[in-house]
Formats: structure tokens, sequence, C-alpha cells
């Protein structure tokens, strides 16, 4: 794990909340600098301002890092490209408290997505229906599986819901990310959304 905020008494919050709950936190860093080295690095909590959504997502392109976004004062706009760029949880700073970051950063390392109610609330009012998705539309177990993602369901929570296996729901995880052309969970589920399917 690795914290990135532009205020050290925040970054150092976070990582001592990270810490107490069983997480190893390698380093932390300001705007991304110094570079944090990625090798073994399951997570990265950055803050997404300015460019810096797209220097992370840079960083852990080819890598199975995931990230996790703290941001300020988020808009309909900014949390929708966060979400495009298949960031697995937006966590906003007014209201964060260490029970959500810490729940959070365990449903991205378990693959799940975690965006707060009224973030996602706000994200599919805003975005634009579509009837269908095109040739490589999805069935009904496909979209099934996407609105228990939406909802934050990880892998054993779909099985159980859906009495399917973990391996079949897994199967069905990969057969959307591929028809999506989506990187992550997240991505796919803000695909989607947007294109009416969910």
């Amino acid at each position: 794990m690795w914290i990135d905020d532009r205020h050290a008494i925040v970054r150092r919050g976070m990582a001592a909340c990270l810490q107490q709950s069983g997480f190893v936190v390698r380093g932390e860093s300001g705007g991304l600098a110094p570079e944090p080295n990625l090798t073994g690095l399951d997570v990265l909590v950055f803050e997404a301002e300015g460019a810096a959504l797209r220097r992370a997502v840079r960083l852990i392109t080819g890598s199975p890092t995931k990230l996790v976004a703290t941001v300020r004062e988020p808009t309909e706009q900014q949390v929708r490209e966060i979400v495009d760029a298949g960031v697995g949880a937006v966590l906003p700073h007014d209201g964060l408290t260490p029970e959500k970051l810490v729940a959070s950063v365990r449903a991205v390392v378990a693959g799940a997505v975690a965006l707060p109610g009224d973030l996602l609330t706000r994200l599919l009012a805003h975005v634009v229906k579509a009837s269908n998705l095109g040739p490589g539309g999805l069935n009904d177990r496909e979209r099934s599986v996407l609105r228990l993602l939406a909802d934050g369901h990880d892998t054993r929570g779909i099985a159980e819901d859906l009495r399917f296996s973990e391996r079949t729901v897994k199967n069905v995880v990969h057969d959307v990310l591929t028809k999506l052309n989506a990187r992550t969970r997240a991505q796919a589920v803000a695909l989607a959304t947007r294109e009416g399917a969910i």
C-alpha cells in the first residue's frame, strides 16, 4: 500500500488507520513525488486533483496495482472520469472516517467497487441512457452480476445471491470485462451504467 496526498497530516492519518487494521504501508508521497515503487504494491491511494488521475493511471499501467482515489470536493464529472479510468474506489475527504477508508480499501483489494451511495446516485443521475450495448451486448446473467457489483458485492456475495459458484461469477466477470473492454470491475459498472445496461 502506498499513500499519496499533498498534505502530510492527511497522509499520515490515513497510513495510521490502515496500519492499525493490518495493512502494510510501504511509502507515501505528495503529488506522486517521489514516484511510488509499484513492485509488489497492491493498492495506491492517491489524491485525484489536477493531473494526478492521468499520472496515477499511467503509473500503474501494466501492473496489478489497484487505485483508490480521494477527492476534496467531488463533482459528477470528476467522479465519472475517475470511475471510467478504472479506479476501484472514490473517497470524498468530507465525511471520510477510518472505518470507511479501511472498508473501501478492503473492498478494492477483494475486487469490488467502493463508491459512496450519494456519489453513486449522482453519477447514475447524469449518465446517458442507451437501449443496448450493440453487437457485444450483455446477457441477463451478466447484467445481474453487474448490478450486484454496482451494489458493492464481492465475488462470494454475488455467488451466494445468484446461487452460482464463485468460479462461475469470476468467469462471468471476465466475460463482462472483455465485452466492455474494461480494465476493472468499477470501470465495467460505469460503462454498463452509462450505456443503460444496468
